[in-house]
């Protein structure tokens, strides 16, 4: 199966997984079981799956077949290139392909005079009028090509402004970014571009980043901070006829597979083999040769040979339009299409099966402990009322007398109920002050102030050091917090189960691990990379790094964010079943004393109230059914690509 037909398999399958957690949400509404936390709970997991995004980046340096590996292969269809292909640089600045609805087709360009700022293009995206707008005719593919010529623009400036926006003037990239005739340098016009157009698989959820040399990432931290290191997968490409070069390696060890970052979903792209297609030497020759390439590829990237992928990008595309069969196959093209197919969709659907399964089996689970108490207090008044049958009024009397105790003891053991949730309330707060966002907004205010200080290398990266001890600290004290409030939890929840019967399990746990990793990955990043950047400071390079420290404490206010989100939901979560057994306990015992009095009033006859229980009792299973039904459609859609279940269906 193509990337393409994948992927839209992919997206038919998130569809239905939606609808069936819809159908959850209204069932829940229609049967009145729903209530303000478990809506909002699967309002958001519907949100996150309706803005799945799928995001795959193309790295490469000038003139290696990026922009028209991207075309191949996801653009064929459209008759042309999308994207603007030909000899020499191409793409000049970091460009997204996404599509938006709420947007007309439309090219948004960021000026790269707003580099001089320490603001990222993440900042920069929340202010419209800071862009360039280019309508793009998506009828008209001439017109469309005209349009996204715009990403290829240049601009001439001097060279302190050069250096200033962070391109070498006279170092290593001497041959990219010279002084001319005239005195000034060609840097490129713009910083970033979003390509906002409707295509087929943008509008399932695909999101390409193209990004343009060394330079242009090594200048932008959000590029190697965030887009890359989030990016489902990283297609590195090469090309045959210059092979790995100093600059690839660079690339390949600074931004891709090193700083912390993982492997999984990297893949290298070795582009224009058909230099080699020389048709003085046999197939076997050809194929010797481009072996070859791939083994010193290989070797020099530390990588095993099957993640290499030899390919024609430009005989791949040419084979796709005119419907060439033998020549796609000789571009190898579908032979990397299929590898991306089966890493990149299965990985990105595993991550969706599991923070799907987090929240939706919460909610499921308590819906079904609601539905269980319910049961349980019903069948208890219906045995109660049977066995009153034949009795006299004083074994009623007694009865009555019996429930009404029982009721009485309960709500004189909800002070013990209150006195923890004022505890629970001190905790939380004390939680919210380590994990805060006021803590790290003062610690990077007194970093920035460091910062700018600075005379020497070594206090810009004590400063940095600092930052990072002061976040660790805090998720530290946090992750106490959060081990008083679990232990609290779990004696108060056996201790209701033991002497009031509630049925409470274990309280659902919680962890900041995922954000300490996520600071070792920017730590890492940041002693790979300022470290030898601060040894060689000069006036321009101290502005980088403080340029690159907004873009770090970005990330981890970022972090410290999603850490925010997630205690509260978990702080939600691990309260909400006991404030509701606690509730429907009170409700069951209410209606017990109740259903005895009525009985006791002769208000009602005893067979009655029994058959209108029992009627009760009928419809609580029938509920229960209803919800295990809905239930198991979503654990089925939840279950492992491989699982025996799932193939056998």
């Amino acid at each position: 199966m193509s990337l393409a037909n994948q992927f839209a398999a992919y997206s038919a399958w998130r569809s239905r997984l939606a609808n069936n957690i819809g159908e959850l949400q209204s069932w829940l509404n229609h049967n009145e079981l729903s209530d303000a936390q478990s809506d909002l709970r699967l309002t958001q997991l519907l949100d996150r799956l309706r803005e799945d995004r799928l995001n795959v980046a193309f790295v490469a340096e000038f003139s290696r077949g990026k922009s028209e590996l991207i075309n191949a292969i996801f653009f064929a269809d459209y008759g042309n290139r999308m994207l603007p292909s030909s000899a020499g640089r191409t793409t000049m600045c970091p460009t997204e392909l996404l599509f938006d609805g709420n947007k007309r087709p439309c090219i948004e360009l960021l000026p790269i005079q707003t580099r001089s700022s320490n603001s990222g293009v993440g900042e920069y995206k929340r202010f419209a009028d800071e862009w360039t707008r280019v309508d793009l005719d998506i009828e008209s593919p001439d017109a469309m090509q005209d349009a996204l010529r715009h990403v290829s623009e240049t601009t001439r400036v001097t060279p302190e402004e050069a250096g200033r926006l962070g391109f070498e003037v006279g170092g290593g990239e001497v041959e990219l970014y010279r002084v001319g005739d005239d005195g000034l340098v060609e840097v490129p016009r713009w910083r970033h571009a979003m390509i906002n157009f409707p295509h087929p698989l943008l509008k399932q959820g695909l999101v390409i980043l193209d990004t343009p040399g060394l330079n242009a990432i090594g200048a932008e931290p959000e590029l190697t901070l965030s887009l890359l290191p989030n990016a489902h997968a990283v297609l590195f490409i090469l090309a045959a006829d210059s092979g790995v070069t100093q600059s690839d390696m660079a690339i390949w060890r600074e931004h891709i597979c090193g700083g912390g970052m993982a492997r999984r979903g990297r893949m290298v792209v070795l582009n224009k083999i058909d230099g080699q297609w020389d048709e003085l030497k046999t197939d076997a020759e050809i194929d010797a040769e481009i072996q070859r390439q791939v083994d010193t590829s290989a070797e020099l990237l530390d990588l095993p040979g099957s993640q290499i992928f030899p390919v024609s990008a430009q005989k791949g595309l040419v084979a796709k339009i005119n419907g060439d069969d033998a020549l796609l196959a000789k571009s190898r093209l579908p032979l990397l299409e299929a590898a991306l197919s089966e890493e990149l969709i299965p990985a990105k659907r595993d991550i969706v099966c599991d923070s799907t399964e987090s929240e939706f089996g919460d909610v499921a689970r308590r819906v079904r402990g609601l539905l269980d108490s319910r049961l349980i207090g019903l069948r208890e008044q219906l045995t109660e009322l049977t066995e009153l049958r034949g009795k006299n009024k004083g074994v009623v009397e007694y009865m009555m007398g019996k429930v009404r105790a029982e009721k009485d003891e309960f709500e004189s053991g909800l002070q013990r109920y209150y006195a923890v949730r004022s505890v629970f309330s001190t905790l939380t707060n004390n939680l919210f002050g380590h994990l805060g966002l006021d803590v790290l907004r003062q610690l990077t205010h007194q970093t920035r102030e460091t910062m700018l200080d600075a005379a020497f290398s070594k206090s810009l990266s004590d400063a940095m050091g600092g930052f990072f001890a002061g976040a660790r600290e805090a998720l530290a004290k946090s992750n106490g917090e959060i081990g008083e409030i679990l232990s609290m939890m779990e004696a108060v929840y056996k201790k209701f189960a033991v002497e009031h019967g509630l049925k409470l399990g274990s309280p659902t746990t919680f962890s900041l691990l995922r954000y300490e990793k996520e600071l070792d990955r920017l730590e890492a990043w940041c002693n790979d990379h300022l470290n030898t950047m601060l040894s060689l400071l000069t006036h321009d390079k101290k502005n980088i790094t403080q340029k690159f420290f907004e873009e770090v404490a970005i990330q981890v206010r970022r972090a410290f964010e999603h850490a925010n989100r997630d205690a509260e939901i978990w702080l939600r979560a691990i309260m909400a079943p006991m404030e509701t057994q606690v509730r429907e306990h009170q409700i069951q015992l209410k209606r017990r004393l109740e259903s005895i009095k009525r009985i006791h009033q002769a208000t009602d006859t005893l067979e009655d109230r029994i058959a209108e229980l029992e009627g009760v009792e009928k419809n609580l299973q029938q509920q229960i059914a209803g919800l295990e039904e809905i239930v198991g459609q979503v654990q089925d859609m939840l279950l492992p690509l491989d699982s025996p279940q799932l193939q056998a269906a």
